[in-house]
């Protein structure tokens, strides 16, 4: 399979971009699929009032074009178009990482962060691609901007027949006949950079090179095009049905929707996770009961982070972290030293601050601690690659550090609401097996200042 890979030269290029005098592009022939798929996240925009500001969280994933950081071009937009909405923005492109890698390191940054918009470019292969897409899918209630590709040489027509033999170049493989389906089938959006990226070329008698500054990254003029064709793709469409996303998140507004019965409130819900909107006042404070248990005894409701970086191109030094037992709210470090020279075996220990020392492995073997609470798999050691990107040895020894954090409280105090026009949300639990719970929250004196829960129901299961 014949995928692509950019080059390296520019993976860790965060340049802020600044508006420039280029021509704008011309409007869009086809604005059939603007907007289309992301009518929640635009609808919470489009409403948002000085009196009643709503929060929508946008996470941008990807590898270097997203980390080229035009995302910061239309995060000014959205914030200068819908001023009363509330923004919780963030970047976290990995440069030189494919699909085959993201999937992996999508565990750690994109389900904790529980974005209500993911926009995605990736790429590598259709099959992980697809992987990653539906694991968002299915553990948040996401909706996903996939962008197609930018334009780094002409691309051939769409091919007839059997694709397979058909359309010579990948590129042309994935954004005619592999992504469009993708897309379709777990109801995302499609937005159609590549085919508008063409007729500004164009239109302005440019070559694909004159907005890039390498043979696949952009330049300022690339940049700044890429972020225009966002902007204009988020679109509110207030016509459109609400049906595919108006079950996806519920909020019940305490005392209209649920009561507090003595000093208990009690909701069944379904979904996965659950964020408490705080009210102004006084506030006591109440234990969180999932299902009878306390939400740190389920094991799904904590996440490792991301680790440490590499010693020279700083990626993450491992893709994905696993665990046989239950982990615990702690700190993790793991000492390495005794690397080959190709950097894909060495020996490490691996120790917690609460477990304390838990087993020593080699690079090229699974790894299970002692306690069982962390398991790393030798595909996903990440210095092997970064010894062939960087073409430098690692040091005679090295240190990896990461955590593990809690997805959930086990007691809930409301903030202050210095501000009622704002959310004060609160998580109260996240990740838990998706499907239906009952949350109760049980006050020991005074209750808690508790306006309203917001409860998120994945799409798919």
């Amino acid at each position: 399979m014949n995928m692509r890979v950019p080059s390296f030269s520019l993976l860790f290029v965060a340049v802020l971009t600044t508006a420039a005098d280029y021509p704008p592009p011309r409007p869009a022939a086809d604005t059939s699929s603007y907007g289309k798929h992301i009518q929640r996240s635009m609808t919470l925009m489009a409403t948002s009032t000085p009196e009643k500001r709503n929060t929508v969280r946008v996470l941008y994933y990807g590898q270097s074009i997203t980390g080229q950081r035009w995302s910061d071009q239309v995060d000014a937009w959205l914030k200068a178009t819908y001023p009363n909405t509330d923004f919780v923005c963030a970047n976290l492109a990995l440069g030189g990482f494919a699909s085959q890698l993201l999937v992996r390191t999508a565990e750690y940054d994109v389900m904790p962060f529980y974005p209500d918009l993911l926009v995605f470019h990736v790429y590598g292969s259709h099959v992980e691609y697809e992987h990653l897409i539906a694991e968002v899918r299915r553990r948040t209630t996401a909706e996903i901007v996939m962008q197609s590709d930018h334009v780094t040489k002409w691309p051939e027509p769409k091919a007839e027949g059997n694709f397979w033999q058909t359309q010579k170049e990948w590129d042309d493989k994935m954004n005619y006949h592999l992504l469009p389906p993708i897309a379709q089938k777990y109801g995302c959006a499609w937005q159609p950079q590549r085919w508008e990226w063409v007729q500004y070329l164009k239109d302005n008698n440019l070559q694909p090179k004159d907005l890039l500054s390498d043979a696949v990254h952009l330049n300022e003029r690339g940049k700044w095009l890429m972020a225009e064709l966002m902007k204009r793709f988020l679109v509110y469409l207030p016509n459109e049905p609400k049906g595919e996303w108006q079950d996806m998140v519920k909020t019940f507004e305490v005392g209209k929707d649920v009561q507090w019965r003595g000093n208990k409130l009690t909701l069944e819900f379904e979904g996965n996770r659950v964020v408490a909107l705080a009210a102004p006042g006084k506030s006591g404070s109440a234990r969180i009961l999932i299902d009878g248990k306390k939400p740190s005894e389920f094991p799904s409701c904590y996440t490792f982070t991301r680790p440490s970086g590499t010693p020279h191109i700083g990626w993450p030094a491992v893709k994905k972290f696993g665990w046989e037992k239950p982990v615990v709210v702690e700190e993790w470090t793991a000492q390495l030293s005794g690397f080959n020279e190709a950097q894909d075996d060495f020996t490490f220990s691996v120790s917690g601050s609460v477990t304390g020392p838990d087993g020593e492995g080699r690079g090229r073997q699974k790894f299970v601690s002692t306690s069982g609470r962390v398991v790393i798999e030798p595909g996903d050691w990440v210095f092997a690659y970064d010894k062939q990107v960087s073409r430098k040895p690692a040091p005679a020894e090295f240190t990896v550090r990461w955590k593990v954090e809690p997805l959930f409280v086990e007691s809930y105090t409301a903030p202050e609401v210095k501000d009622p026009a704002r959310e004060y949300p609160t998580v109260l639990v996240s990740n838990l097996p998706n499907g239906k719970h009952t949350l109760e929250l049980v006050a020991d004196g005074e209750k808690p200042a508790l306006k309203a829960l917001r409860v998120h129901n994945p799409p798919m299961r």
